[in-house]
């Protein structure tokens, strides 16, 4: 299997996203806040969902079964103000209407990371590719919610099956942390 090390396909990612579009266009989503969430981020408090400019991808795809591909996902503080992520983001992967839950990669600490008006943050979910079949989830969406909120960002996967671990059920894929973008 061909396999980035995580920190250096992190960075990859991280150097892609200069020239890149989401699966809305390119257009930032999530920018219409809430009073309540205004109110939190004004005062540095949790980042919210809706006050986040949200990009997903563009991914370094698993081109062939037992591929590692890389999806990143970049946060943009749209609040006004800056705002704090404690812990480490959720994520769940969709196939055939079920949700499996995406582990956190255990090489990786939790951290409270601040984003400042403006600034941007990035968190990679890594995943080896299966082949269709028994041994994989034919996955056809996702979604992440952030530390703390119930709230979800539904994103299209196209990146193709992913493999499951020995058990048969749980993805092999992993989670990193928030890296500030371009680090």
């Amino acid at each position: 299997m061909r396999a980035l090390p995580l920190a250096a396909a992190t960075l990859a990612a991280a150097f892609l996203l200069t020239a890149c579009s989401d699966d809305n266009g390119g257009k930032d989503t999530g920018t219409g806040a809430s009073a309540s969430a205004s109110a939190s981020a004004k005062s540095g408090g949790a980042c919210a969902l809706d006050e986040l400019g949200v990009q997903v991808g563009p991914a370094n795809a698993a081109p062939a079964a037992g591929d590692t591909g890389n999806v990143p996902v970049t946060l943009t503080n749209k609040s006004g103000a800056k705002c704090t992520l404690d812990s480490l983001p959720g994520v769940d992967l969709i196939a055939g209407g079920n949700s499996v839950t995406v582990e956190a990669d255990p090489a990786v600490t939790a951290r409270k990371t601040s984003l400042a008006q403006g600034a941007s943050v990035v968190f990679t979910l890594t995943y080896v590719r299966g082949e269709k079949g028994d041994r994989s989830l034919a996955v056809t969406s996702g979604e992440f919610s952030l530390p703390g909120s119930t709230k979800t960002y539904p994103f299209k996967w196209t990146y193709g099956d992913v493999a499951l671990k020995k058990d048969g059920e749980t993805p092999d894929a992993a989670v990193a942390g928030f890296q500030e973008a371009g680090e």
